[in-house]
């Protein structure tokens, strides 16, 4: 795939985001869910947040996309997350999760155990201590900041993809977002990125955004997602 056919097939992700107006359903993280709300907006999609047990299958059932996202996980939230994970999984609804944190505090860990053993995920984006954590691999979290890790982002991607069979994203100065086969890269990182709250979770909104438009390209919708970003 050349540079010049990967951006023109990102423009066109883009481009049917806004023709489309993809509705993505949002459990997500309290510090920056009005964040992940205004840059769904901006992207062309719709964003709904439902964070209720008592709805969060329902409105899942009429999205394009759900995001999980644990930034702020509570004792109530492994239920709406599960139950909206899995009204989505029957209709064939894409699911993108976003471990924040996880490996961090054991509850986060069981709260990520509990949700991929409960639910299917097309999409898992993160840093990459967390998803060296999830690979197996060892890492340190830093409260839901990426630390110290020696594994190579490239290899863990492909290596979560595989695991999960899903498209797997690490977000940092290179991104990289793999399939289990393929692996693309994007340098398109910011320090200043890294200094701004919630730029991974709205990163995660922008590719729930853009798989939900695309869904039968969902490798390079979560390219488009982060090139966006």
């Amino acid at each position: 795939m050349t540079m010049n056919n990967l951006l023109d097939q990102i423009a066109a992700i883009v481009d049917l985001v806004r023709e489309k107006h993809p509705l993505v359903h949002h459990l997500t993280n309290a510090v920056t869910v009005n964040d992940c709300a205004n840059v769904t907006l901006a992207i062309g999609a719709a964003p709904v947040m439902a964070p209720c047990a008592l709805e969060s299958a329902d409105m899942a059932a009429i999205a394009s996309a759900v995001v999980i996202n644990i930034g702020t996980p509570d004792e109530t939230s492994a239920e709406a997350m599960t139950r909206a994970a899995a009204s989505a999984n029957a209709k064939g609804i894409p699911v993108l999760l976003d471990p924040v944190g996880v490996g961090a505090t054991p509850f986060r860990t069981e709260l990520i155990e509990h949700l991929v053993s409960h639910a299917h995920f097309d999409v898992i984006r993160g840093n990459l201590a967390e998803l060296a954590t999830m690979a197996g691999e060892a890492a340190q979290v830093r409260g839901v900041d990426s630390g110290a890790t020696a594994a190579e982002p490239a290899t863990v991607a492909k290596a979560v993809a595989q695991k999960y069979g899903c498209v797997a994203a690490i977000t940092g100065a290179v991104d990289h977002v793999s399939d289990g086969t393929q692996v693309i890269a994007l340098h398109n990182g910011d320090a200043m990125l890294s200094r701004v709250t919630g730029t991974g979770c709205m990163a995660s909104s922008l590719c729930a955004s853009c798989v939900g438009a695309a869904p039968d390209q969902k490798l390079l919708a979560v390219a488009a997602g982060i090139s966006v970003m």
